[in-house]
């Protein structure tokens, strides 16, 4: 196959949000919450290979808690609320959202990998 040439599969989207394999389509991404499986069960795609890292975690907490903040600053100026009731609204919708945030993230970002075939960067030698 060329590296050129966009590999078949899955939406990008569709990786991400059901947890499908890049290459088959099975639902065999994941192994926990965030967490990758070490293969596909079905076809054998190694997903070890992928190099996804902590960028996704990174930008998410802060997209996510931006959206959090202006959200619970909006209930506190209309409402009104006590403390307790922002924290027992906010912890569980901040880390539900930076859960499944993440997973989508994550899996989009490894099947987006997958089909353009990337890989580690390599600087070329020149001859002098």
């Amino acid at each position: 196959m060329a590296d050129d040439v966009e590999r078949p599969g899955p939406p990008v989207g569709a990786v991400g949000l059901k947890g499908l394999c890049p290459r088959c389509g099975a639902p065999t991404l994941f192994a926990g919450w965030a967490r990758f499986a070490d293969r596909c069960g079905r076809c054998g795609l190694d997903y070890e290979q992928f190099n996804v890292g902590d960028g996704p975690a990174a930008f998410l907490t802060l997209i996510i808690g931006t959206i959090i903040t202006a959200l619970a600053i909006g209930l506190d100026l209309t409402l009104h609320p006590p403390l307790w009731l922002h924290m027992l609204i906010w912890v569980p919708v901040t880390a539900a959202g930076v859960v499944y945030a993440l997973r989508l993230a994550k899996g989009a970002l490894l099947a987006a990998e997958y089909r353009s075939a990337a890989s580690e960067g390599r600087i070329r030698q020149t001859a002098p």
